[in-house]
């Protein structure tokens, strides 16, 4: 038996969030939350706001440390979590798309990765405990993140040695392990490695959940979500969508998507192509439109929800959201525009592993 067939073969560690999670998958497209830093923004905060009493003498700047937050501010944090869960989300994404040890380097603070996965699922985990009692109706999810962090495997970040690598396998393993076993203690109901731009670094990750798992003695289910960076339809590390989906196929995800880069227009084509590959579920979360001259981002509640509703009519989705420049008010146009499409059939294809 392999050791992929071993991880699968383990138990699932809560069997009736996950039972509920397929049956809502079954019956609906199912409504991703919006961008975390986009309304970390709309507080404007400064330096003290990310410090506050317990990092006030930490020796690097922490500003832009949004994960932070989790820890010293976890009342806006919540109340994000809260404002996409009352626009119709579905699945929240817990505040830890940085907290890796790669990724807290930058700020001095590798020793919190632990605490930051563990108290970021804890407040997802509670957002969603709020809303399912509100709308007993609607199960509501929170989705642990893994972030892709600051390096890339593939790639030399040097122009003159091409063979030099910031970051080895092993130690982006040995980051996401870390990182995955505070998302599972806290009680995420899904790990999802997303923002994708290096296949080898999601390979690394889901290496590290396949130990997580076996160490915990029981799985969650995994999404993937990759990145195509430009309009060459590749992603960083130089692969089409397609190609993205049969390197990660092994890992026998939840679902296989697209977000961040492009808005929903330029990320038609390459979702469609998911769509007609992956026999496992397709997610997208697009950003908002390309971004403006001010690193902004224009495109309006109104056209996100009618160009991923078109994406809902031709049958390309099982999941959808938002990533930058997107907000509750976009994911409540987004989930009124998908609210009783069907989703995508998943296919068994002729030569499904």
């Amino acid at each position: 038996m392999s050791g992929q067939d071993t991880i699968t073969s383990l138990p699932w560690l809560n069997p009736a969030r996950v039972a509920a999670l397929e049956a809502a998958l079954a019956a609906r497209i199912l409504v991703i939350d919006g961008a975390m830093g986009t309304m970390i923004q709309r507080h404007e905060l400064q330096e003290a706001d990310y410090r506050g009493q317990r990092f006030a003498d930490a020796a690097h700047d922490q500003r832009g440390n949004n994960d932070l937050l989790t820890l010293v501010r976890p009342d806006i944090i919540g109340g994000i979590h809260q404002a996409y869960l009352d626009a119709g989300a579905d699945l929240v994404e817990t505040n830890t798309f940085n907290s890796t040890r790669v990724s807290l380097a930058d700020y001095g603070l590798q020793d919190l990765v632990r605490e930051l996965n563990r108290e970021g699922a804890v407040l997802a985990r509670a957002a969603c405990d709020a809303a399912e009692a509100r709308t007993p109706g609607q199960p509501r999810f929170a989705v642990g993140v893994l972030g892709p962090t600051s390096r890339t495997a593939s790639l030399s970040p040097d122009v003159n040695r091409p063979g030099f690598r910031a970051v080895s396998f092993d130690e982006l393993a040995e980051a996401y392990r870390e990182a995955a076993d505070g998302l599972i203690e806290g009680g995420a109901d899904i790990l999802m490695v997303e923002t994708i731009f290096d296949t080898l670094n999601a390979k690394a990750a889901l290496f590290a959940i396949d130990d997580a798992f076996a160490a915990a003695g029981g799985r969650l289910p995994v999404m993937i979500s990759g990145t195509i960076t430009d309009a060459s339809g590749r992603t960083l590390s130089g692969q089409t969508a397609e190609a993205f989906w049969y390197s990660l196929r092994h890992a026998h995800p939840l679902s296989i998507g697209l977000n961040c880069a492009l808005g929903a227009k330029e990320l038609r084509q390459h979702v469609d192509v998911l769509a007609q590959v992956a026999d496992t579920r397709v997610s997208a979360h697009p950003n908002a439109g390309l971004p403006n001259a001010f690193g902004g981002y224009d495109e309006t509640p109104e056209d996100m929800a009618r160009d991923l509703r078109g994406f809902a009519e031709s049958g390309l989705l099982n999941l959808v959201g938002g990533c930058c420049g997107t907000t509750p008010e976009h994911i409540a146009a987004i989930a009124e525009a998908v609210r009783g499409l069907a989703p995508r059939a998943v296919p068994a294809l002729a030569d499904a592993a």
